[in-house]
């Protein structure tokens, strides 16, 4: 049966977490997937996965928690930072270096804070960089949650609870220095105001000049009011302002784009002048005997494989403007537990979110390529100007200046009932959901010579004025503004979502032994789409505004879960779910369609768990299945002025899928031992359009492997009066794809990398002192697969932080 029949703190961190402040005094029976907490508290609750009373040992779903133990021995204060602490959870291979793009089992994640909106993952338009400043932990979980959270992505949801308030006095202050002249202040205050009224107030400001002068300045201010109405009721108030500005790197370190295939099958590195050979039609640049064995001699054997390395530098364009974003949140939580047996959370969130900036893109080096069954068709191929070949120019570059302003409302509510039906404890669960997003997007554009429009008398309406850069290793920079340039509107748009939702939840604890869970949502999703016209030289059939448009769909979303324990230090666990999500947050709506298929998302998982030493060490080991399917693409046959009813026009059965296996482990082996392993294997292919050369392809950015520990010694040295504390990780991530056909470098990767991190820290009663070592041999690697290359990994660095709690 269950381990406990009624906790404050499980329900509320099943709803919202938002009632962990008042319940110490159950704290010691829950159960939860964290070693970084204290001795016998490896295992606690899966509250954001079923939003149950279920221990972890009965959830049929797979879930990983992060608290700020081990959030802090890391050292870590960005969402990014922490992706090693869980399996599954990578980089986007194509997110331009702008904000948080992460996914899930190589699909995409959504973001909250205690369950709420916390800003969609929008990849390469517009993305907040979230902070940990004032999150007490990181819970994620893995697959579809549209029944029990709104719009849900197909890879889960990475849920960010934050710190509340306390009635027990406590005030801390932090500083922290670092490499690349990085500091930060931070000051956290909690206290009773009242018996019945407690605030929070957290404050921090940051900067850094940052790895390769990627700057970035941050100021973030939180605010919460917790009142207690009495022993059942709480109402709590809270407030967040965040304002950062973060350098743009859009393009990293490209791969030198050079097509195998076409030069006799040879790499870069074995390919000689005379195997470079021009387009038998005439068609295309054609080089001459001297400018082929120019361009050879220029090769490397990475070139079209791997990044061309710039070393600590890199082509990141003084006219690139960093992102100024800013955020504020506010949002009312209400708990009443109605009865022992009843209980009620809403929520309701108002959100906005401002981002502006401007960045590179296209800046990539042709070599040699086909295009269009052409070799080197221009602009896509080496720039020769006036008879001079220069073989590490780049062409067909773009700026793009993105304005973008998002807001949004939620509304949850979740309604529990305990009860005993015979012998079997039942859990009941009915909520509803309410979002409401309203986007209203911007971009203007410029580009080099290349860039060419005519209108349909041939007549050329707009040329490129950017200056080309004749060598990516020293850069020759345009001068002056964006605005110089003469730039085009190519994006002006509104784009609302309103979704909602009404579900209903069981779980039976039926014998010792068996546990099941049962789920099913019927949900709505509604978009619509305003046009404002963009300039008439990009697109004369898109320079009026349009009326808006609209599409609808609806249908049931569902779970399926059981876990059988044969012992109490073993169980099994199977899930099936299925979710529904917006096709294209972003996207424009063409027409009036009505209840066109939105995309939605299967997941199947087949998992095992043990427990180990007394309950110190939890580990599981979860074998699944995930994709995201009905996603659109163009019917070939379609001709808009010919073809008949009877030919559709785009077809709705693509998908992107990834199978494999996944371990995480954590353990408290005793008072000197912790430890934290994961990895995973996984195979991300992107199957949605079998029309395309990409069909059936490894996802852009999406090892097969990652895997990561980190372990934390506590040694008594020196005679100090408390243990020191030792630790240190290691993260491998395998190669990652960024295979592009079209760009003539299908067989483009990241390489993999193996990096490791130390630390060493202090605690007395009052003081902390800890000092961080990353990449402590200094590897070189890539952090992240770009659209066309990688992110250059941080060379070692070291970061001293203190603080002092009052």
């Amino acid at each position: 049966m269950k381990k406990f029949k009624y906790s404050l703190l499980t329900l509320a961190c099943l709803n919202a977490h938002a009632a962990i402040a008042a319940t110490t005094s159950v704290e010691d029976d829950i159960e939860r997937i964290s070693v970084y907490e204290k001795q016998n508290r490896v295992v606690m609750s899966s509250g954001l996965a079923t939003k149950s009373d279920m221990s972890l040992m009965q959830t049929p779903a797979p879930v990983v928690v992060i608290d700020r133990e081990l959030i802090e021995s890391q050292g870590v204060d960005s969402l990014q930072d922490l992706v090693r602490n869980v399996s599954g959870l990578t980089q986007a291979g194509n997110n331009y270096g702008i904000g948080d793009n992460l996914v899930i089992r190589g699909l995409d994640a959504n973001y909250t804070y205690d369950g709420m909106y916390g800003g969609a993952g929008l990849g390469n338009t517009f993305n907040p960089t979230r902070s940990l400043t004032n999150v007490e932990s990181v819970e994620v979980l893995k697959g579809p949650a549209t029944g029990l959270y709104g719009i849900g992505s197909a890879g889960g949801v990475i849920n960010l609870i934050e710190k509340k308030p306390e009635f027990e006095e406590k005030h801390k202050v932090a500083a922290e220095l670092g490499q690349w002249d990085s500091y930060s202040l931070s000051f956290d205050s909690t206290n009773a105001i009242t018996d019945d009224l407690a605030y929070r107030v957290m404050a921090k400001t940051a900067s850094s000049d940052g790895f390769r002068d990627l700057k970035e300045d941050r100021d973030e201010i939180y605010t919460s009011l917790k009142y207690v109405l009495n022993d059942r009721q709480n109402i709590i108030l809270s407030a967040a302002y965040i304002k950062d500005e973060i350098a743009v790197d859009s393009i990293g370190h490209p791969i030198r784009i050079y097509n195998a295939e076409t030069a006799n099958g040879l790499s870069a590195g074995e390919v000689t002048g005379a195997d470079l050979v021009n387009d038998p039609t005439g068609s295309g640049v054609q080089l001459s005997d001297a400018q082929r064995d120019q361009l050879a001699n220029s090769l490397s054997a990475s070139d079209g494989l791997t990044p061309y390395s710039f070393g600590t530098n890199g082509i990141i364009s003084p006219m690139a403007d960093a992102n100024e974003g800013e955020e504020l949140r506010f949002k009312l939580t209400h708990n009443y537990y109605i009865t022992d047996d009843l209980f009620l959370n809403q929520q309701l969130q108002y959100r906005n979110y401002t981002s502006s900036f401007a960045r590179q893109t296209g800046a990539y080096n042709y070599v040699y390529s086909t295009r269009s069954g052409i070799i080197n068709n221009d602009p896509r191929a080496p720039l020769v100007e006036d008879g001079v070949l220069y073989p590490f120019a780049a062409r067909r570059q773009e700026y793009r200046q993105v304005e973008a302003d998002e807001k949004s409302w939620q509304y949850f509510l979740d309604l529990r009932y305990d009860f005993m039906l015979g012998d079997v404890d039942n859990e009941l669960l009915v909520n509803a959901n309410y979002e409401d997003r309203d986007i209203r997007f911007k971009q203007f554009s410029i580009w080099d010579q290349d860039y060419v429009l005519t209108n349909n008398d041939g007549d050329v309406t707009y040329q490129g004025s950017l200056p080309y850069i004749y060598d990516i290793r020293e850069p020759n920079w345009p001068t002056g503004n964006f605005e110089d340039y003469d730039p085009l509107k190519t994006s002006d748009y509104n784009k609302k979502v309103q979704a909602w939702g009404l579900g209903i939840q069981h779980v039976g604890y039926i014998t010792e032994e068996l546990t099941t869970r049962i789920g099913v949502a019927y949900n709505r999703i509604e978009q619509t789409y305003e046009h404002f016209g963009v300039d008439e030289r990009y697109s004369s059939s898109r320079a009026e505004p349009t009326p808006e448009a609209s599409t609808s769909d609806s249908g049931l979303t569902y779970n399926l879960g059981a876990t059988y324990q044969p012992s109490e230090d073993l169980s099994v666990f199977v899930n099936h779910s299925k979710g529904r999500t917006a096709y294209s947050v972003l996207g424009s709506v063409a027409g009036n369609e009505a209840d066109r298929e939105d995309s939605e998302s299967i997941s199947n998982d087949l998992g095992f768990r043990f427990k180990a030493f007394d309950d110190q060490l939890l580990a599981s080991v979860v074998v699944f299945e995930s994709a995201r399917t009905n996603l659109e693409y163009a019917n070939p046959l379609y001709d808009a002025l010919t073809s008949g009813s009877n030919v559709p026009e785009s077809y709705y059965d693509g998908k992107e899928q990834t199978k494999g296996v996944e371990l995480d482990l954590n353990a408290y082996l005793n008072d000197k031992w912790k430890v934290n392993v994961n990895g995973i294997y996984q195979d991300a292919r992107d199957k949605s359009n079998p029309n395309s050369s990409s069909y059936d392809t490894r996802q852009k950015g999406v090892p097969y492997v990652t895997a990561s520990t980190w372990v934390t010694y506590y040694a008594d040295m020196f005679n100090l009066p408390e243990a020191v504390n030792i630790s240190g990780g290691i993260t491998f991530v395998d190669n990652r794809s960024t295979n592009s056909s079209s760009f003539s470098i299908p067989d483009g990767y990241v390489p993999s990398y193996t990096i490791y991190d130390t630390a060493v820290s202090y605690t007395t009663d009052k003081w902390h002192m800890q000092l961080n070592l990353n990449n402590l041999f200094n590897k070189k690697y890539y952090s992240k697969a770009m659209f066309l290359g990688g992110m250059p990994g941080e060379e070692r660095n070291a970061k001293l932080s203190f603080s002092y709690t009052l």
